[in-house]
């Protein structure tokens, strides 16, 4: 059995050797394997140190970025090359512990198609893991797929798996979501998370806001990308019908009680909601449009196919 090693790089010259080194122990003497780095930009060494590593181990395969594009880019990178049966991700700063490949392997086996590491003992600052614990808690309940750890770079897959996925921005903190959407069975496994020896984190205080933003994205390509009238359909409705509700008690207040209207504010607030809703309808349409001429001149499938018989 073959498996491929995806491993995203930005700036970590001094941890890829021991990296490299631990991996190879751990695989070597049991599977086939094969070790894709992709350099995200780096501005220091990684790249040089990677190609000493891939001149001395032909089954190290380098790709190296013209700048930093971020960790999803990279990933989709890797994904596109490997050709493994099973899948690894880990970063490159040595907090992952490649002796916990056998772990993923065999939850694999048990007929799981991702298992995500869980970092139950969490070896970062709490400016990191309060932000995490509160979008892996919202996460979970929002998408109703009962993970501890969604954002844990530690990850193994099937083959199949990978090659469905389509992530981008920083869509990668949702993979387990993505893959779950699908059809895939998704697991999740306690994993030794270390401390970091070399460098700093490459992540700062934006990526809560980046964070919320790829929530709104993730639940907008699970549940409403292929009928966004239901989304925009729904809060057009009920920003129009809280308009009418307010219309009709100005009018019954005018025809019964000749109360004047053009000092009223809640005419006003009428008049908007009515027209919002209307907006956010049409919004709705117009996806719809869209969406079902991309479905004539696209071959691509919307759905994900476990197995073929005579097809």
């Amino acid at each position: 059995m073959k498996i491929s090693f995806v491993i995203p790089v930005y700036n970590e010259s001094e941890s890829l050797e021991q990296l490299y080194s631990e991996i190879i122990h751990e695989v070597s003497a049991v599977y086939d394997y094969e070790i894709i780095f992709i350099d995200d930009g780096s501005v220091d060494d990684s790249f040089t140190i990677l190609e000493r590593i891939a001149s001395k181990d032909s089954n190290v395969r380098v790709v190296q970025f013209r700048r930093n594009f971020g960790k999803a880019a990279a990933l989709q990178t890797g994904f596109e090359i490997a050709s493994g049966e099973y899948v690894l991700t880990l970063d490159s700063d040595l907090q992952d512990n490649p002796k916990e490949i056998h772990s993923f392997i065999s939850k694999l086996e048990e007929g799981y198609d991702l298992v995500s590491g869980w970092k139950k003992r969490r070896k970062d600052p709490i400016s990191k893991t309060l932000p995490s614990r509160f979008f892996n808690k919202v996460t979970s309940t929002l998408f109703k797929l009962p993970l501890k750890d969604f954002n844990c770079g530690f990850k193994a897959y099937r083959n199949e798996v990978v090659k469905e996925l389509d992530i981008y921005g920083e869509l990668h903190r949702y993979i387990p979501v993505l893959a779950h959407s699908k059809g895939f069975k998704v697991a999740e496994i306690p994993v030794d998370h270390r401390e970091r020896t070399f460098g700093k984190s490459k992540y700062g205080f934006e990526r809560l806001f980046r964070g919320f933003f790829d929530l709104l994205t993730v639940s907008l390509l699970t549940s409403y990308i292929r009928s966004p009238l239901y989304l925009f359909g729904s809060i057009g409705f009920y920003t129009s019908a809280a308009g009418f509700v307010i219309g009709l008690y100005l009018s019954i207040m005018k025809i019964f009680y000749g109360m004047p209207l053009s000092n009223r504010p809640l005419l006003f607030m009428s008049i908007l909601l009515i027209t919002v809703g209307l907006q956010f309808f049409s919004i709705g349409l117009i996806g719809e449009l869209i969406i079902n001429q991309n479905r004539k001149h696209t071959k691509s499938s919307a759905v994900s196919i476990r197995k073929r018989l005579n097809v």
